[in-house]
């Protein structure tokens, strides 16, 4: 049986935040494009972002019509989104002052405003391995070794 202290909270690593950068377009005083932060977030705070995405659906009988029931289902978009949002530290996407210079109200319009389609994608590609869900297990075996 393995050593129940290394489960223990102050001997767990912490994960450390990233820097990264989501766009060349935006150019610091040094000419440099500027690094985003990201940061994890914990299980219940994904819970919620994915029970905040879900969306009921019509249940469909075989002819397409609705049955009067209903079945949820979460809106990956929109989880996706939501994410995002969550894990941007920097810039702060809640500052009014940035949101009113896009003309925009919201942490989530002013993301998907600021980013080029191709940008988001690579954003939220960028927030899924900060997050965890880019590991395989194989993935996890190697690190275990090591």
């Amino acid at each position: 049986m393995g050593d129940l202290n290394a489960f223990l909270s102050q001997n767990a690593i912490k994960v450390e935040n990233r820097k990264y950068v989501a766009s060349e377009r935006f150019i610091g005083e040094d000419g440099k494009a500027i690094e985003w932060e990201l940061k994890a977030i914990d299980s219940d705070r994904d819970r919620q972002l994915r029970k905040d995405s879900t969306i009921r659906v019509p249940v469909l009988n075989k002819k397409g019509k609705a049955t009067g029931q209903y079945t949820s289902e979460t809106d990956f978009n929109t989880y996706t989104l939501k994410l995002c949002v969550e894990t941007v530290v920097f810039p702060d996407l809640h500052d009014a002052e940035l949101q009113n210079s896009y003309g925009v109200m919201g942490a989530e319009e002013l993301l998907t405003t600021m980013l080029t389609p191709g940008e988001y994608t690579d954003l939220s590609s960028e927030v899924g391995e900060v997050n965890g869900f880019d590991r395989t297990f194989e993935d996890k075996v190697e690190e275990a070794k090591n």
